[in-house]
């Protein structure tokens, strides 16, 4: 999880300490691109004969800057034009503080405001959420916000349109976009594998994502959109990373497999799949914890 940006500053500043991926850097940096190129061709392993798909220019339209976090305008696959539009982040950037473990939060009042930005990084506008409709980091680390604007409002107003949460399961491989809307900056890399449990403190997520070394995502990046590259749809969203070695720590989560069994990735860095949420928000983009399919812990 990323500390809170400003108690990250005032901390480098106090040390002079490097930047690691759970502290704030002091400056948004150039993107990166040179791991795309590689990732692309481990993306298709079940198939030896099929050719590599075709890679996409990922930018940051859509994405969007909170006061300490990224985030992005997203649709799920079955959203509406006139829907109200949502914004994804962490939970653990939650305007409210850190929800407990086993805490999940529904439809709480919020007038939280993000900086949509497009695929230049230029800020376009300012949207308002009208709530959180969703909020937990118990199984997974994920803060969905309602917004005062439409899909279609948007669109028309500012040239953005939202970015489609994929409702599969993504795949090692796969070639990935980290789009951090705070930094302005492309993290590009692939998807090594996945963590039966990854535990962080007093906090454990299911089946999450661990990137290779290139997606060295720092603090703000936190909630960023994980971006496929060959379709452009969301896959997931970033959380955390090992920070300083640490085995299960805040800053410093641990994998456990199945069998309880513990490893550590100093330096690497991890997301939380979202395949799993567009099954819990039914027409008019609204939540139903009891839908069919609905696997997102409950209150």
């Amino acid at each position: 999880m990323r500390k809170p940006l400003v108690a990250a500053l005032f901390a480098l500043v106090i040390t002079g300490a490097g930047v690691a991926p759970a502290v704030a850097a002091p400056a948004p940096a150039a993107a990166s691109t040179s791991a795309a190129a590689s990732a692309s061709a481990s993306a298709v392993k079940a198939d030896t004969k099929a050719a590599a798909p075709t890679l996409q220019a990922v930018s940051l339209a859509g994405t969007v800057a909170l006061s300490n976090c990224s985030g992005s305008v997203i649709r799920f696959p079955n959203s509406a034009d006139s829907d109200p539009a949502l914004v994804l982040s962490n939970g653990h950037c939650l305007e409210t503080g850190f929800p407990a473990p086993g805490e999940v939060i529904v439809d709480q009042a919020s007038s939280r405001t993000f900086g949509l930005l497009n695929s230049a990084g230029t800020r376009v506008a300012t949207l308002r959420a009208g709530k959180v409709a969703y909020s937990t980091m118990t199984d997974t680390d994920v803060t969905i916000y309602q917004l005062t604007s439409t899909y279609t409002t948007i669109k028309n107003s500012y040239g953005i349109s939202a970015l489609t949460v994929q409702d599969t399961h993504p795949t090692v491989g796969t070639a990935i976009t980290v789009a951090s809307g705070y930094w302005k900056r492309l993290y590009n890399c692939s998807i090594d594998g996945f963590a039966y449990r990854l535990k962080e403190g007093d906090w454990t997520w299911k089946d999450s994502i661990r990137y290779t070394s290139a997606c060295n995502t720092i603090g703000g990046t936190s909630g960023s959109p994980v971006i496929d590259q060959a379709t452009g749809k969301v896959v997931a969203v970033n959380n955390t990373g090992n920070e300083d070695g640490e085995t299960c720590t805040v800053n410093n989560p641990c994998e456990v497999d199945a069998s309880g069994n513990v490893t550590i990735h100093p330096g690497i860095n991890y997301a939380e799949e979202t395949y799993q949420i567009p099954a819990c928000f039914t027409t008019g983009n609204r939540l139903n914890l009891s839908a069919s399919g609905c696997t997102l812990p409950k209150p």
